[in-house]
């Protein structure tokens, strides 16, 4: 790559500077950090080749870093030409990578159930199936990533996956050494058991397997420092909110119902789950709560009161305040932006659901990463 810098060619010190601001785009760190620099050799007349480690032969990003590289070092003056070769970390060199990342813990442990964690991490749960729990996730986690704030989502829901085609993603995780590096869409990391099966291939697990799954999803992969972590749960009180419940005990549930009043009940269950785990309720998403005609009336497709129901039957059983976030209405938009990948938080702002989950969100973004409500590892004197 040719450029215009004209001057004295630069030296090795700012060359790598200039590196130290290119990210891995799966680790997020610089690549000087991870030790993916491999040679800098730089000519009198201003021609900079470059090597670079790639952590893994297949590395789905290697165009993007090659460009990133190009162009940080094309930017500097002197520079005239940019060569990147490539290459790939040998065994050793991944195994120092993840040691850098992960310590020298042997066995990979969840950060989120860590006393100095300071990720917010909502289970979003249902009673039953249909209630539209997979689009309040997806659209909650691109309206807080769209905030800028740091989102992964887990797709809990082993058997009805749905998250990565909500998201409109189609990429493979990448695994580097023991750590799974998690794909990325709109802003928002996932991992889903649906990336690793092929095709439309059903899941046919019983409980432990279920656990196991959930649990290299929460300590496997390569979450980085989030601020926000969603887990889209499978309907009711099964083995998988059991599992959450253990391994991340200070997880918080956020229950979604219709306002049907036999799907509130049921969602009642979901949440009064937080009895026996002792898990913070963090509130609960009417979904479907009306359907806006043309001409502007509305039409109560699945009766009325199901949320403030739930809300009230839970704040008077758990002896704490559990607030009803908002009412999300019936809008065929959200579905068939579901279906091409795209929340309607982010395709359609000004649309009616697109509001109410874009401030639902807004009421999660709002609390800030902290201590409180943690169980701290203190005595009194």
């Amino acid at each position: 790559m040719t450029t215009s810098h004209i001057g004295a060619a630069p030296s090795e010190e700012r060359v790598r500077e200039a590196l130290a601001g290119v990210e891995d785009p799966e680790i997020h760190k610089p690549i000087t950090e991870l030790g993916m620099v491999k040679s800098i050799d730089i000519a009198e007349d201003g021609k900079v080749a470059v090597g670079i480690f790639l952590t893994v032969s297949g590395c789905p990003l290697r165009e993007k870093i090659e460009r990133d590289v190009t162009a940080a070092v094309s930017a500097l003056d002197g520079v005239r030409e940019v060569t990147v070769e490539l290459d790939v970390m040998n065994d050793e060199q991944r195994a120092e990578l993840r040691k850098s990342l992960r310590g020298d813990a042997k066995e990979p442990v969840i950060p989120f159930a860590q006393p100095g964690s300071l990720t917010r991490v909502y289970c979003v749960a249902s009673g039953k199936g249909g209630v539209g729990k997979s689009s309040v996730t997806v659209n909650l986690a691109a309206a807080l990533a769209k905030r800028g704030l740091s989102v992964g989502v887990v797709d809990a829901d082993i058997y009805g996956h749905s998250v990565p085609r909500m998201l409109g993603s189609d990429a493979k995780p990448t695994k580097v050494e023991q750590m799974i590096m998690p794909p990325q869409a709109h802003g928002v990391k996932l991992i889903s058991i649906g990336m690793f099966t092929p095709g439309n291939t059903p899941v046919v697990w019983r409980g432990p397997m279920l656990h196991r799954a959930l649990q290299q999803f929460l300590a496997d992969v390569w979450w980085g420092d989030l601020d926000v972590l969603l887990l889209d749960l499978p309907p009711g009180t099964g083995d998988v909110a059991i599992s959450v419940a253990q391994l991340i005990p200070n997880a918080e549930i956020l229950v979604v119902t219709t306002p049907q009043q036999a799907a509130a009940e049921v969602a009642e269950r979901a949440g009064a789950i937080a009895l026996q785990t002792h898990q913070r309720v963090a509130g609960v998403v009417e979904n479907m709560s009306w359907m806006q005609l043309p001409d502007g009336s509305r039409v109560d497709v699945f009766g009325t009161g199901g949320g403030q129901s739930v809300a009230d039957s839970l704040s008077r059983s758990i002896g704490a305040n559990v607030p009803l976030l908002g009412q999300v209405p019936l809008e065929p938009k959200v579905r068939e932006y579901g279906d091409s990948g795209e929340p309607i938080v982010l395709a359609d702002q000004e649309a009616p659901a697109a509001a109410v989950l874009t401030e639902i969100a807004g009421k999660l973004a709002v609390r800030a990463r902290g201590l409180a409500g943690q169980m701290l590892n203190v005595s009194p004197a």
